[in-house]
């Protein structure tokens, strides 16, 4: 079945996208994960990539034509399929009265292409909007409106955590937020039903099964996440459904659902504090059983009577924490390239004493502070332009040498790690790389960095000396060909002009990927990178 692909929402502020470059042509075969287009946004040009399967059967937005995020984009489907349905929209009538037996068969397959005539007039469904050009999936976070609040268009709706950043995801609509189609903590693909804003008074029933092609899926929820529990509840042991206080139902979220019946909690005795006395996480961990019901379930009585010895009484306990789209993506990144990189690593122990020395005299200066990882980083931006080979990117047709460096530095933030890019870091000065790395870093950690300032790295630098680390290893940040690892400047003896004297040393390990950067290229990268380093005044010439 014909597959209908929309202009996508690829930055969290994009309202319409212009297609720089068709990478298919109408008649070619595409495979999931083909790259499509590149679609211009207003923060840069992004690969989009395909997630369906069959022959590109039609293109709706012609190279260098712009258009509004969910416009007709393209049509994937099998070779020879009739689409004139889905681009006639409302067109069926016409082709019933031309042949009323094969209309009437055909007339359930043609209502989700009429289905979007159906939705009141004044009526916007939202759906998962694409935040990265990486984004397969995401997580609601956090809603900041509930079912019923008045939404002015660009109020935040909610929080959306994706496979780099959790973002605010603002809304472009005014009305009343009528449905939720995602709660918190739940995931879900790319355009999958997120929200729906309209008029107060409006059925959202129908708008449902308009969006679904009047499908029975539509036809489930009715407000929020109540019919969504109630079904799953449905599939549940009938002792949960019979043993309420009121004999009825109860309504619990799947995660509140799980952590119960992994606690041996029974849901009848926990009362809910969520929407309409839904049970949620908070209420089954702060539960407390009261102290007849424990004593009821314990037959250990007559194992005490027989070793009546003073044991450890306790209780085992694990806590489940969902896996977020950062830290998958986190762990699909750095696995691909952990296992396609022949890597190879190569250390030195730098003499830090001038560069200290050199440190404090420049922050002596009015108005300015550099620390030891700008001096890294400038030092490396220097070096990487004396030795172009570690600055590539390895394809199975060619070595890339980039021209350009965009230096990656990676910064812990809670969900996991994300590497903030400073492009084009050899023309800044040390004070300007300072300036940037805490800008960038310190949005990072706030959430309130955007995905382009994320990629385009040419070369990465990890930094784990302030945490007293004194040496390791990095797996190199795909596409680059290396990763310099710093580790903590450390005081200790060391032999100068053939005595033993005090001196402040750091290592410095570079992971290489053999396919472009071989033993001896390594090493001599390094060499420079410590000349630099061990003389800061060839970096302030």
């Amino acid at each position: 079945m014909a597959e209908v692909i929309n202009m996508p929402r690829l930055s969290d502020t994009m309202e319409e996208g212009t297609v720089a470059k068709w990478l298919k042509k109408v008649g070619d075969k595409v495979e999931e994960g083909d790259i499509l287009a590149e679609i211009e946004t207003d923060k840069a040009t992004m690969e989009f990539e395909s997630f369906h399967e069959g022959t590109l059967l039609h293109i709706g937005i012609q190279e260098g034509d712009g258009a509004p995020v969910d416009s007709l984009l393209a049509i994937i489907g099998d070779e020879g399929e009739d689409i004139s349905a889905l681009l006639n929209g409302g067109g069926t009538e016409s082709k019933e009265s031309a042949d009323a037996p094969e209309a009437k068969a055909e007339e359930s397959p043609a209502e989700p292409a009429s289905a979007p005539a159906e939705i009141p007039e004044g009526v916007e469904v939202i759906t998962m909007p694409r935040l990265s050009d990486t984004m397969e999936e995401g997580t609601v976070a956090s809603w900041l409106k509930k079912v019923g609040d008045e939404v002015e268009e660009g109020d935040i709706l909610a929080e959306i955590e994706t496979d780099k950043a959790t973002m605010e995801f603002e809304s472009f609509y005014s009305g009343k937020l009528l449905y939720v189609g995602i709660q918190e903590g739940e995931g879900a693909p790319v355009d999958s039903l997120l929200a729906i804003i309209g008029p107060e008074g409006t059925d959202v029933d129908a708008v449902l099964k308009a969006q679904a092609g009047g499908g029975s899926a539509a036809s489930a929820p009715k407000e929020e996440a109540a019919p969504k529990e109630e079904s799953k509840k449905e599939e549940a042991p009938k002792t949960e459904a019979t043993t309420s206080q009121d004999g009825g139902r109860i309504f619990v979220s799947p995660l509140a659902k799980k952590i119960a019946e992994e606690k041996g909690i029974d849901l009848a005795n926990v009362k809910g504090s969520g929407d309409n006395g839904r049970i949620v996480k908070r209420d089954v961990e702060s539960y407390q059983p009261s102290q007849a019901a424990p004593a009821a379930e314990k037959p250990a009585e007559s194992a005490a009577s027989v070793a009546p010895i003073s044991l450890p009484v306790g209780e085992e306990s694990v806590e489940e924490v969902k896996n977020s789209s950062m830290r998958k993506a986190i762990t699909k990144h750095l696995s691909a390239s952990k296992f396609t990189a022949p890597h190879f690593y190569l250390t030195i122990e730098v003499d830090m004493d001038n560069a200290k020395a050199s440190r404090a005299q420049i922050n002596n200066l009015p108005d300015t502070k550099v620390s030891f990882n700008d001096m890294v980083l400038k030092a490396c931006a220097m070096a990487l332009k004396k030795h172009p080979q570690v600055n590539t990117t390895w394809t199975d047709d060619a070595t890339i040498y980039k021209h350009h460096i965009h230096m990656g530095v990676a910064v812990a933030v809670d969900e996991g790690l994300v590497v903030p890019v400073i492009k084009f870091a050899d023309h800044l000065s040390l004070t300007q790389l300072g300036t940037a790395v805490k800008d960038l870093a310190g949005r990072a950690r706030t959430k309130k960095i955007k995905p382009d300032e994320m990629e385009g790295s040419t070369f990465t630098v990890s930094n784990l000396g302030m945490f007293g680390i004194q040496e390791f290893t990095s797996i190199i940040n795909k596409p680059n060909s290396a990763i310099l690892s710093v580790g903590a400047i450390v005081e200790k003896p060391v032999v100068k002009n053939g005595e033993i004297v005090v001196g402040n040393t750091m290592k410095v390990t570079l992971a290489c990927d053999h396919r472009t950067v071989d033993g001896a290229v390594g090493a001599q990268f390094l060499q420079t990178l410590r000349a630099y380093l061990e003389n800061p005044v060839t970096m302030l010439a």
